[in-house]
């Protein structure tokens, strides 16, 4: 069987460069390039800058190369009550640059007249700040110090700014960015006219994505490589449901015909609404109950959803507790909460928990915390649900200094920071009450102290002690009795 590659060049030119060769990009970014190159006629290529330091078995950007920069995406989903499924070659991606070896070559990709948009996904923490010199010829630590340094060239070539289209999980990610780029100019002393043309001749959109994205297809590749004809190393899995929102100037669609081609996209002077419907219902919902659902030794979150327990603790946290605190009309909440569900039961998305329990700590800071707070406010008392994943939480991070821990027959190992893993490592010996006390004050996790919210430090350590007692089965079934 013979692998997928491009057997003739692209002639269109390269309109965008790409920081992130992941799934989600590929699923989600990518797909709308392509769709836009079908029915709007864009023409434009993509290429993809490797954001950090290869890892792991698979050199991603030798893959893409290897292929020519084409791929197969596969969609997945229900639609009007019937699953729904499409194949697609993707072939609107030129290749990938790996800057850590390639970094005069990168600088040039930044050079290229044609090149307009910047897209990026470096994961939430990847649009940061830390001090580090400037080398013009060595590539930066930061994504936004390299951004800086690849930018000055461009300026420094006479030509037009660039459109920054970052989609990191983290709020106002476009504006994040070109403080942090700004920054970095400062710091390194940089002309005062580049900084004047990154503020005047460059925008930088906030945006929020919205699609839950599998990936690669490990237990069905094989059968479905089978049913293509061809082998495919870089096999990407998404769901249909689509949502992006980007907060600016709405002539974008002048150069980026997103909606005109047929992309469920939003334009807006402020994303804040579709960001807290969109974080809470179907983010919350997915940090609040999957450490639970791993130490009940499920796998997928249909599987969660369809578990006559777990399942039922997740519909509490959705309809019961968050719903009451995103300030929307009740039939959008209701109709936004409806979709939510129908994508968690999709039995395609082969979405794993373990995936989704990734740096929770900061993910329940951001996702959960805000609606158990805001609950607590409305009604005086807490959030059964959301409460109780602040004990499941606790317990999936009662880790050994590897990151490992266990619950009867089921084992896991906790991927977090190195800082994060060592302090739950280092207080999980401690009596119940002592280790819920300490977790909870740490504010540099929480911003704040959780033990000061009324009746919240006797509840986690009541239901800790539940789950170390009965299991967690016995102690999810204690929060679904009112």
């Amino acid at each position: 069987m013979e692998q997928l590659k491009r057997n003739t060049p692209s002639t269109s030119p390269v309109r965008v460069v790409q920081f992130g060769e992941g799934n989600f990009l590929r699923a989600f970014i990518d797909w709308m390039i392509q769709k836009m190159n079908q029915k709007s006629g864009f023409d434009g290529q993509v290429m993809i800058v490797q954001p950090i330091p290869s890892a792991g078995p698979m050199d991603m950007a030798q893959v893409i190369n290897e292929q020519g920069g084409r791929y197969t995406l596969i969609l997945r989903g229900f639609a009007d009550g019937k699953p729904v499924q499409s194949r697609e070659i993707i072939d609107c991606v030129n290749g990938c640059l790996n800057p850590y070896a390639q970094w005069a070559e990168t600088m040039e990709l930044l050079k290229v007249p044609t090149v307009r948009f910047v897209f990026s996904n470096t994961t939430e923490a990847g649009i940061e700040y830390k001090p580090e010199a400037y080398t013009p010829r060595k590539v930066q630590t930061t994504f936004p110090a390299k951004l800086a340094a690849l930018t000055f060239e461009r300026f420094k070539a006479g030509l037009p700014g660039l459109i920054f289209i970052p989609c990191e999980l983290i709020n106002h990610n476009g504006s994040t960015l070109r403080k942090y780029m700004l920054q970095y100019a400062a710091d390194w002393n940089l002309p005062a006219e580049y900084s004047a043309w990154l503020n005047n001749e460059c925008r930088f959109y906030n945006t929020l994505v919205d699609r839950i994205v599998a990936g690669y297809p490990r237990e069905e590749a094989a059968q479905m490589e089978q049913e293509l004809g061809y082998h495919d190393r870089l096999l990407d899995c998404g769901e249909i449901f689509h949502f992006f929102v980007l907060e600016g100037d709405p002539s974008l669609e002048d150069e980026l015909p997103l909606s005109k081609s047929g992309l469920t996209v939003r334009i807006v002077a402020d994303q804040s609404p579709y960001r807290t419907r969109k974080v809470r219902f179907l983010n919350g919902a997915h940090t609040a109950d999957v450490p639970a659902s791993i130490m009940g030794g499920l796998t997928f979150v249909d599987e969660m959803m369809r578990d006559a327990d777990f399942g039922q603790m997740t519909r509490r946290c959705i309809y019961k507790e968050i719903a009451p605190t995103v300030q929307l009309p009740d039939s959008e909440k209701i109709s936004f909460a409806d979709s939510v569900v129908e994508r968690f039961l999709n039995p395609f998305a082969h979405h794993r928990l373990m995936s989704i329990s990734l740096n929770s700590v900061s993910k329940w800071k951001v996702r959960v915390l805000p609606s158990l707070k805001d609950f607590v406010e409305m009604s005086g008392k807490l959030p059964q649900a959301l409460a109780f994943s602040l004990a499941a939480l606790a317990r999936f991070y009662r880790v050994d200094a590897a990151g490992q821990s266990k619950l009867g027959d089921v084992a896991w190992s906790v991927t977090d920071s190195p800082e994060v893993v060592a302090f739950f490592a280092s207080i999980a010996p401690l009596p119940d009450a002592e280790y819920v006390r300490q977790m909870l004050a740490k504010t540099d996790f929480w911003d704040c102290d959780l033990n000061t919210i009324p009746g919240l430090t006797d509840f986690v350590t009541a239901k800790l002690a539940l789950i170390e007692a009965k299991g967690i089965r016995e102690a999810v079934r204690s929060i679904l009795v009112d």
